[in-house]
């Protein structure tokens, strides 16, 4: 809030006016709870979110905002219990989180008992009974595996095979490549698992290569996901290799080094923003991130998943001013007009895509969402 200092108060009334004003901020500050998988196995990909958060301006849409920031280790119960402290105690407006998708969808039954907005940091799949409370920022996974066969069928591809962990993250990628690449003219000719925490996957990448496939995508995130690519190299492996988009960090390739080289990704707008044509409408947005981000951890230091957190706070400033018409922050009302104009969201440009939200669709992204790139030089390069 900007202070008229042509104006002069004195003595107890500028003390009456203090008071009041610091009483009526309290009233009127948005509380917005995260919590974050900043420790354990996929830390990688969950710290950047945490220093997003921590380093946002301390308004939104011109209200005072307060973020809860909480770590959840991956743990889905731990991510509960952060959910339920979040609205029993700290009466938050909207909870952010998790940053993986097992805890993010462990969180769901509270945000739809609690009637809170819960925006997942995380790909999540959505059941229809909790929809009306559940919004998510990272694109679908359809939407980037169809990116992913799209490339595979403009190089020839025919036959693929798929390795991923065993959780909800390998699911969700397992499912779709089943149902996305038979209708594309693609046969899937093996499928293995492995753990986030697993230092050898010779045995399944021994029978992936017996299956002789002519493409490889590997279903992990973070930097684990490396161990797979980096095992079919040493096993002379000379087809190509794809992975999901939450591989696009920098540690990943540092970890995978020139044993990722070549892999190829779906990934938003934002990982490669500078080499994007000015008429992408993430463009802008997307350099906006990268000088707040940069600018405080140094260059290089920004990645996508970062850029998530940035988009879901992008998506609740939007919606605030609506939201503060039928109600304060703090109250039940706030928080379902918050909900409502959020759903009514059209056309946000946000890093990741454009977010245009309806009753049926809580993400709101489509293929503006997503670029294909490629590891190249130990960087991940745009394919134009």
């Amino acid at each position: 809030m900007k202070r008229n200092t042509r104006t002069v108060l004195s003595g107890a009334i500028a003390g009456v006016a203090a008071t009041l004003f610091a009483a009526s901020a309290i009233a009127q500050t948005l509380t917005l709870g995260a919590t974050i998988t900043a420790t354990g196995p996929n830390a990688a990909v969950g710290k950047p979110y945490k220093d997003l958060l921590e380093i946002l301006p301390n308004t939104l849409a011109g209200v005072p905002v307060k973020y809860i920031i909480m770590d959840d280790g991956g743990d889905p119960a731990a991510a509960v219990k952060n959910a339920r402290k979040f609205v029993s105690e700290d009466k938050v407006d909207a909870i952010l989180g998790s940053t993986a998708t097992p805890p993010a969808t462990a969180m769901m039954d509270v945000a739809v008992e609690s009637k809170t907005l819960q925006i997942a940091l995380s790909p999540v799949a959505i059941p229809a009974d909790k929809l009306p409370w559940i919004f998510l920022v990272p694109q679908p996974v359809p939407l980037m595996v169809e990116g992913v066969i799209e490339n595979m069928k403009a190089a020839g591809v025919k036959t693929v095979a798929y390795i991923g962990y065993s959780d909800g993250w390998g699911d969700l990628n397992w499912n779709i490549l089943q149902q996305l690449a038979p209708k594309a003219g693609l046969s899937v000719v093996a499928g293995e698992r492995f753990a986030r925490a697993d230092t050898s996957v010779t045995g399944q990448i021994l029978k992936i290569l017996a299956a002789n496939p002519d493409a490889v995508y590997i279903g992990g995130a973070g930097t684990p996901a490396a161990l797979p690519h980096i095992t079919l190299i040493e096993r002379g492996y000379k087809g190509r290799i794809y992975h999901t988009h939450g591989t696009i960090n920098r540690d990943f390739l540092r970890v995978g080094g020139k044993g990722i080289e070549g892999g190829i990704a779906p990934t938003g707008p934002v990982a490669v923003a500078e080499q994007l044509p000015d008429s992408n409408p993430s463009k802008k947005v997307g350099m906006e991130f990268l000088r707040l981000f940069e600018g405080k951890y140094g260059a290089g230091s920004s990645n996508p998943f970062a850029a998530y957190a940035y988009d879901a706070v992008k998506i609740i400033e939007a919606a605030v001013p609506t939201a503060l018409k039928r109600g304060k922050p703090g109250t039940a009302e706030f928080r379902q007009a918050l909900r409502d104009a959020v759903e009514g969201l059209r056309n946000v440009p946000g890093t990741h895509g454009v977010y245009s939200m309806s009753p049926t669709n809580h993400n709101g992204m489509d293929e503006r969402a997503r670029v294909m790139v490629r590891v190249q030089n130990g960087a991940w390069a745009l394919i134009r």
